[in-house]
């Protein structure tokens, strides 16, 4: 009997220390940062292309206020209730005592400055495809924008979920930590415009459904998704009939900058803030996403439900 506790609790011993090699936080070293200082020209623009302000902007903040980074949207999920945090200048409440290099590994690694995994609600998933050059350059931006005081609110979070050292394995599963691989069988248009696409841009988070571990399934990437809070769809947005087959390039890239889409319709919901941004890129690039998205296999719409843009 003592030989079977033994035996029981050595693997249990064993069993934490092989779960705790496996989830701890993977980091980008300072080496691989540039050696140039950032650009807070290019970081303005990196800035509105990552959407930065659309989740970590106060709620209900207009104009220059959405320049102040206070946090506090909700964002309701299968797992909960994230809130956006305060990620302003103030040295205290914000981020504003951190280094590029922490930032950097917090945007795409998802690795906060005290070493714990963040919630992948913060799309590092899609970041992590990102130039580092483009992530330094935004921090040099987003050090210039004002502080504010306003404390970060805590997510609302069931348990297992509120203990972070888990996510370790989920990023195992589900992130390659490898940057954005031109396809040398496109063109340079195309190329960038899936670098923009699936990097700052970040669009597959909302247009794919994800699995029960709250992973996306690559198979169905930008096919539609229902709403993380339960209450609608997300649209199509492949070439497909049901979702923007009938768009043209042009359709795209001018809804992108408008707002105004080929039907005479607005986009709605959260896809306001994303026009909002978009609207800030150059015409080039807005074209660019827009040969990316007409080169993406045609899906049928998930779920199996018609989506309206």
């Amino acid at each position: 009997m003592r030989k079977t506790l033994f035996a029981v609790g050595l693997l249990g011993i064993i069993g934490l220390l092989v779960f705790w090699v496996l989830t701890i936080p993977q980091v980008i070293g300072p080496k691989e940062l540039p050696e140039q200082a950032g650009d807070r020209k290019k970081g303005r623009y990196n800035f509105y292309a990552s959407g930065c302000a659309s989740c970590h902007s106060a709620p209900g903040a207009k104009g220059d206020d959405k320049l102040k980074l206070a946090g506090g949207r909700s964002f309701k999920s299968p797992f909960g209730t994230f809130f956006a945090p305060n990620i302003s200048t103030h040295k205290k409440q914000g981020i504003g005592g951190w280094t590029n290099i922490q930032f950097v590994n917090a945007v795409m690694r998802g690795v906060s400055a005290d070493g714990t995994h963040l919630y992948p609600s913060f799309p590092y998933m899609s970041y992590q495809r990102m130039k580092i050059s483009d992530v330094v350059d935004i921090k040099a931006f987003m050090d210039t924008l004002p502080a504010s005081p306003k404390n970060s609110l805590p997510h609302d979070l069931p348990l297992p979920f509120r203990w972070r050292r888990g996510l370790g394995l989920w990023k195992l599963l589900f992130m390659n930590f490898q940057p954005f691989t031109p396809d040398p069988d496109v063109t340079d248009q195309v190329n960038r415009g899936a670098y923009l696409v699936n990097g700052p841009g970040h669009c597959s988070e909302c247009h794919t459904t994800r699995n029960i571990l709250g992973g996306p399934v690559t198979d169905l990437a930008f096919a539609g998704a229902p709403e993380p809070s339960g209450k609608g769809t997300i649209p199509n947005i492949t070439p497909h009939k049901e979702g923007i087959g009938s768009w043209t390039q042009d359709e795209i890239s001018t809804a992108l900058k408008t707002g105004f889409l080929p039907e005479y319709e607005t986009f709605g919901g959260s896809m306001i803030a994303v026009q909002e941004n978009m609207s800030k890129l150059s015409n080039d690039d807005l074209a660019a996403i827009a040969a990316y998205l007409k080169s993406l296999p045609p899906k049928p719409t998930q779920p199996k439900k018609k989506i309206k843009s």
